[in-house]
């Protein structure tokens, strides 16, 4: 009889393996991450470099116009409204360039933190996988992790190796 229930507590200990999990702070994550860092400073740069060409370009065209102002007075009625219309148009080619500009390198960068995203979610899963966990949840904003002990908490492992890997 002994035997049987030393058996079957065996059976019992063996059949109730627990679950390894672990969560990671997405907002903490990606702050810390580097190479996100380093992508947002370099849109940065291009977004102030564009923001400079605009005001350069937009200058140029109010002085454009204000000089049109003065030589429309000395023109016939007809003539001042077909450069005026004239001056109308290039306004826009002009602001349509500007925003496609501005629309490409939104994309770009949108692109960019997508490649990011994507390529944490896979350093994560590697992780995971490496080492034996059965799941590792999202924290943080927006998260599924309403409370973890912070014994769970693999952010700053994972932020650690992944500014590792990009380092090299």
């Amino acid at each position: 009889m002994k035997n049987v229930i030393v058996i079957l507590a065996l059976t019992l200990l063996a059949s109730c393996q627990q679950e390894k999990i672990g969560y990671v702070d997405n907002v903490k994550l990606m702050d810390e991450y580097q190479q996100k860092i380093d992508v947002e400073a370099k849109f940065k740069i291009q977004a102030d470099a564009l923001a400079s060409k605009r005001d350069s370009i937009s200058q140029a065209f109010q002085m454009e116009a204000q000089a049109f102002q003065t030589k429309a007075q000395s023109l016939s009625q007809s003539k001042a409204q077909e450069e005026y219309a004239a001056m109308q148009q290039k306004g826009q080619i002009i602001g349509q360039q500007l925003q496609q500009q501005d629309q490409q390198l939104q994309l770009a960068g949108q692109t960019e933190m997508d490649s990011i995203v994507s390529k944490v979610k896979e350093e994560i899963k590697d992780y995971g996988k490496k080492n034996g966990y059965s799941y590792i949840l999202g924290g943080g904003d927006g998260g599924s992790v309403l409370y973890g002990t912070d014994a769970n908490d693999l952010t700053d492992e994972v932020v650690k190796l992944l500014n590792d890997k990009y380092k090299k």
